[in-house]
This record gives C-alpha cells, sequence and structure tokens, in this order.
C-alpha cells in the first residue's frame, strides 16, 4: 500500500525539515510531496537538500509560481499522487498543528475501518484545540455547526485539514468541479465525497497552534468559508454526483 503525505507550503522554513523527518520517521511507511507556492524564504531549497541528501526516493516536490490558494495545491498533489500509483492521500499542514503520529490513526481508519475519508477532528470529541484564543476556538467550532446544519453533512469538523483519502474517492469526485480556493476547499471536499456516498470517520485528534512561523489564518478566509457554504448548498440541486460506494 502506497500512502502520500501531500504537504503545502509557503515561507516555512522553520517547520519544514523537522515535519518531513517526523512523517518519514513513522514506523509506517509514507512518502512525502511538498507543493511549495514560491516561497521567497528558502523553504523550496531546504526540501531539495533533502531529497539529494537523504530521501531521494520518499520525497518529493512541486514547486508553483506565487500564492494560488489552498485548495489548488491539494488538487496539485492529488493529481500527482493518482498519477503516481499512490493508494492514500493525505493533506496536512506544515507547522505541526498537525502531530505526524497521528497520521497512523488516519490511515488505520482506510485501511482497517473500512472508512473512505478519515478526518482528523478537532470536535468530533468535544474541543481538542491548543494555544488558540478562545475567539478563534469558537470562530471555527460554530463555523462546523454552521457548515453542518446547512448542508445537512454528518460531520463535526468540517472545515478541518487533516485528512486521509482513499484513491477511489479521488478518482470519483471529480477534482476538476472543486471551485472553491481557500479553507471552503475543505469544506467542498468533504460535502462532495459525502454526497457521492462515500463512507466517513472522524478520528479525534489534539489540534496545537503553530510555534514557529506565521499563521496564514485570516477573518476572511472564515468569511469566504461561511458564504460558500451557501452557494454549495444551492449549487448541489442542480448537479449529478457521481456514485462512488456501491
Amino acid at each position: 500500500m502506497k500512502r502520500l503525505v501531500i504537504i503545502p507550503t509557503y515561507n516555512e522554513k522553520e517547520n519544514i525539515e523537522a515535519i518531513i523527518r517526523a512523517v518519514l520517521d513513522l514506523p509506517v511507511d509514507f512518502h512525502v510531496l511538498v507543493i511549495d507556492d514560491g516561497s521567497p524564504d528558502g523553504t523550496a531549497a531546504i526540501v531539495k537538500r533533502l531529497m539529494q541528501s537523504e530521501f531521494a526516493d520518499s520525497l518529493f516536490i512541486v514547486e508553483r509560481q506565487g500564492k494560488q490558494g489552498l485548495g489548488t495545491a491539494y488538487i496539485c498533489g492529488f493529481r500527482w499522487g493518482l498519477e503516481h500509483g499512490y493508494d492514500y492521500l493525505f493533506e496536512m499542514d506544515a507547522d505541526f498543528s498537525h502531530n505526524p503520529q497521528d497520521l497512523l490513526k488516519l490511515s488505520s481508519a482506510l485501511t482497517e475501518e473500512d472508512a473512505d475519508v478519515a478526518i482528523g477532528s478537532r470536535y468530533v470529541s468535544g474541543v481538542n484545540v491548543v494555544n488558540w484564543p478562545m475567539g478563534r476556538v469558537l470562530m471555527s467550532y460554530f463555523a462546523s455547526k454552521y457548515v453542518r446544519t446547512v448542508l445537512g453533512i454528518p460531520v463535526h469538523d468540517t472545515t478541518a485539514g487533516f485528512v486521509g483519502y482513499r484513491r477511489k474517492v479521488l478518482e470519483t469526485i471529480e477534482l476538476d468541479k472543486i471551485r472553491f480556493k481557500g479553507y471552503a476547499f475543505q469544506i467542498e471536499m468533504k460535502f462532495t465525497a459525502y454526497k457521492c456516498g462515500f463512507r466517513i470517520k472522524e478520528v479525534p485528534i489534539i489540534f496545537v497552534n503553530r510555534v514557529l512561523g506565521t499563521s496564514k489564518m485570516s477573518g476572511g478566509i472564515f468569511s469566504e468559508a461561511l458564504l460558500g457554504v451557501l452557494r454549495l448548498k444551492c449549487s448541489s440541486w442542480f448537479r449529478h454526483y457521481p456514485e462512488g460506494r456501491a
């Protein structure tokens, strides 16, 4: 079974080497694909040094020009992973807000528990967020509640960015029809997988706010997600979703 962890980066020189080593040191075999959007701080150079010196067979990079959005980065990574024959593909942040050890739990949900989509969930067992200001925790928590209610999707952490997919999910959901580029992308992916009939499982994790580097989150990102939900709901009335799970 081939597993690929996709890590989008923009100015992550403080974290990138450590996160790569943490993933590649896991007892289960994962490969890492970095999608770098022209980081001026030299993030890509660090990745290429590691590729040349230690991880030629398990570390890869796609370099893009300029910041093109989180959603397009992941879709680029998904297409690359499908073309290279990976069976399971994972989304993960570079800043250690997602614990690399939890990749083992996501992988197990896909390989042993018959899930098609495994979500590292902050909210499936309470609120498991560390070092976020209370206002941001409440905004994120109630945004997920809002999305769950409007879309009717049985997911507690709809905006989660720590997710694993079976290959068949990404082959089925028509990636060229995924429209959102920011954090609303995470909602659209989960909703589309659900509408295609795939089995979604939430795995409880503890989300820890980054220590090094600069956050890319903003209030505008949440606004995009909240307004995007209404557009997504309306468009779903007129779209035929391909059948995923028989």
